[in-house]
């Protein structure tokens, strides 16, 4: 299987390569791609690419051409993450599923309730730990990070089996989970059942009965239509778990100097209007009431309920990141701590 999916993989490279030089002499070329579909107005990686393109597009004088690829188009996270580094696409804004394949530290961003506020979120991801943190998967996957945006905020638990009112009621729940170590372990520190399941499979394992529930923010939910088939909600804001934007490194290299700086000021601008478009949709009817008018019932956690969250995720993950990740897993928890609380101070 991995030989063959490695043969699709080149097969699309030469396609897209021979195509490329028909159209030599034309303008440069950003094929970029991410996982939803094409909907500005409602989806932030959608949101975050037509910005993208627009100021690429205008402030290059064309120069510079921005082709989106919605909706996995061009494959899954792996199939499309591999076609960046082999310059068969230029960009992609990958979930932290795809990126923690190439960049496995990428899962100690998701230490459960580190993250007390989008404000502080924000700041700690475009300021001096969001820096260190490209260069380090820069020099160790060869990618140039263009940024990190926002999945869709804070993450929520959904089932269609029963109200989650306290870490007992998760026990024995399948829970799809993205294939990161630290989600899968934080589902089996609250009991349940973690199960990986790929994004475009998710809506169907939930109305199968394959896995019981998930967890994303509700803007992903919203989009993925997962109140179909999801009966029940929690509100728990446990994760934070930002996309990691790439670029092909030598694509990017070869830009000129002005062109490097549109690119990554588009990058930036973009990366705002998808958190505008989160909190927008948050903040509206299109949020949580959409949800409730579908018929999926809320549930509040009580403070008594929420703390025992916060301190069975809290310690046991910080075990697991020593254990699983060893120094340098825990080099890189301490700097991320530390990042947030020098932000909320």
């Amino acid at each position: 299987m991995k030989a063959e999916r490695k043969c699709v993989v080149f097969m699309v490279a030469f396609v897209f390569l021979f195509v490329s030089s028909v159209a030599f002499g034309a303008e440069k070329v950003i094929k970029l791609s991410h996982l939803n579909p094409q909907q500005p107005f409602e989806v932030a990686t959608a949101a975050m690419s037509a910005v993208f393109k627009n100021i690429v597009e205008s402030e290059s004088g064309g120069a510079l051409k921005v082709e989106i690829y919605p909706a996995g188009q061009l494959g899954n996270e792996r199939e499309t993450m591999e076609q960046v580094q082999l310059g068969v696409i230029q960009s992609y804004i990958a979930s932290a599923g795809g990126i923690a394949i190439f960049y496995p530290l990428y899962s100690i961003l998701d230490i459960p309730f580190a993250l007390p506020n989008y404000e502080v979120a924000w700041k700690v991801f475009d300021g001096p730990f969001g820096q260190y943190l490209a260069k380090d998967i820069e020099e160790k996957t060869g990618y140039k990070v263009l940024g990190f945006g926002e999945s869709g905020g804070f993450f929520q638990i959904t089932n269609s089996k029963r109200p989650i009112k306290s870490v007992a009621d998760m026990k024995g729940l399948k829970i799809r989970t993205m294939t990161i170590p630290t989600h899968e372990e934080l589902m089996r520190l609250y009991g349940a059942a973690p199960t990986p399941v790929a994004w475009a499979e998710v809506y169907t394992a939930l109305q199968t009965g394959v896995v019981d529930g998930q967890h994303n923010p509700i803007p992903i939910i919203l989009t993925g239509r997962l109140y179909e088939v999801q009966k029940y909600i929690t509100i728990t804001n446990h994760l934070y778990s930002p996309y990691c934007w790439v670029m092909n490194k030598d694509f990017y290299n070869s830009l000129s100097e002005t062109e490097r700086e549109i690119v990554d000021r588009a990058a930036r601008e973009a990366n705002v209007s998808g958190r505008g478009l989160n909190r927008i949709i948050e903040a509206s009817d299109k949020g949580l009431p959409t949800l409730i008018k579908a018929g999926m019932e809320v549930n509040v956690l009580s403070p008594e309920s929420l703390e025992e969250f916060r301190r069975i995720g809290r310690e046991g993950m910080m075990e697991f990141i020593e254990k699983r990740f060893k120094d340098e897993g825990v080099e890189l928890a301490e700097k991320y701590l530390k990042a947030i609380e020098e932000a909320e101070d």
